[in-house]
């Protein structure tokens, strides 16, 4: 299976680490054959971050950048990348280099079967005892609340681009992964979740870990709950997708 592929890649000051990530992201792409690009979303950047992305544009036609004069968020730049991709398929790989690209495409042949491929991080150790206790916090709070069972909802998911069109609501925090994934999971959509080596931060903390994210995170939640509870409002699934396509071939077995 060849897949055309969009890789969204929200860059808030990465002028250390965005060239590395588009490299990576470019030898992922090509080691698999995948017809893909990369959006980088420079989400008001004040360093050099612009500039080196308009530098490697000339030299490969697969990159584009989108600009944002102030920072609007990590799920705003992920929801302005999927506007204007033109991959069937979207994939988001942070500016920061944390996440290796051939990590999650590596598995893109399971989209014959499902619509959202999953990543759960298997070598943990690489994080700090406090982050990953923040994770397996968050991780409780969220399979309690929607009475999933997932192992990770904030890392480079890849998403059928079509599902994404079901959705009313776009969260524009660190929330958003988990905003959309609750969402199409409860609405009926068929997911595969698959082991995922994490890369070592090379120097700095997650932007996720600041106190105004969390906020954001905590508003996204409570959105969540909300719109799951009160407003009962199903998706529906959309045609086309791996998942009509099995509903289709269990009702007509049923009918036999």
């Amino acid at each position: 299976m060849s897949i055309s592929l969009s890789i969204i890649m929200p860059s808030l000051n990465e002028e250390k680490h965005v060239l590395v990530a588009i490299n990576s992201s470019l030898r992922a792409i090509d080691k698999l054959n995948i017809d893909g690009e990369i959006i980088v979303v420079n989400d008001g950047s004040t360093d050099m971050t612009r500039e080196i992305v308009e530098g490697v544009m000339k030299k490969d036609s697969r990159i584009r950048i989108i600009n944002h004069d102030v920072a609007k968020g990590f799920g705003n730049a992920f929801w302005v990348g999927v506007d204007n991709m033109r991959g069937e398929f979207v994939c988001t790989i942070p500016g920061d280099n944390e996440n290796d690209a051939y990590e999650i495409l590596r598995y893109h042949k399971l989209l014959d079967h499902v619509d959202i491929i999953i990543p759960f991080v298997y070598n943990k150790d690489i994080r700090s005892i406090f982050r990953s206790t923040l994770s397996f916090v968050y991780k409780f709070i969220i399979n309690s609340t929607f009475f999933v069972n997932l192992n990770y909802t904030n890392g480079t998911v890849l998403y059928r681009k079509s599902v994404l069109k079901k959705l009313e609501y776009r969260s524009p925090s660190f929330f958003f992964q988990t905003d959309i994934l609750i969402r199409l999971i409860k609405g009926g959509y068929l997911f595969a979740e698959v082991p995922y080596r994490l890369n070592t931060r090379s120097e700095g903390i997650s932007k996720a870990l600041s106190f105004p994210s969390l906020l954001h995170v905590m508003g996204g939640y409570l959105r969540l709950v909300k719109d799951q509870y009160l407003r009962e409002k199903k998706i529906g699934i959309e045609k086309n997708t791996s998942t009509s396509e099995r509903y289709k071939h269990s009702d007509a077995e049923s009918t036999n």
